[in-house]
């Protein structure tokens, strides 16, 4: 088996031009770092969930264990629902952003504004 070099891995940049969603190089910069941070703690998250289930059942454990470990059907859709509730809440801010701009709403400082002029 060949050893892979994560550390080259992680350097390795992709083809073509890096999409522009906030207009800011800096703001994109420090999305992308949260991202990947979210993701290493999604990780985390599952690795303590196998923790726990396998000191659960067995009272002990073993770094193989933990290698090994596959959840079943149960372990995995509780899983899921724990992933799909953090994403949530990390991107409940953006989520929002977008509904306000969906919707047809005027903004509070129109609504000032008029009520004072009326």
């Amino acid at each position: 088996m060949t050893e892979i070099d994560w550390i080259a891995r992680a350097g390795t940049r992709a083809k073509g031009k890096r999409p522009d969603f906030l207009g800011d190089p800096i703001a994109e910069r420090m999305l992308s770092i949260l991202l990947a941070v979210a993701g290493e703690v999604s990780v985390l998250k599952e690795r303590l969930d196998t923790v726990e289930r396998l000191l659960e059942t067995n009272g002990t454990i073993r770094r193989e264990d933990i290698e090994a470990y596959t959840p079943d059907a149960d372990a995995a859709y509780a899983r899921s629902v724990l992933t799909k509730e953090y994403v949530a809440r990390i991107l409940r801010g953006m989520q929002q952003d977008m509904e306000s701009m969906q919707a047809a709403e005027k903004p509070l400082a129109d609504i000032s504004a008029d009520l004072r002029d009326s």
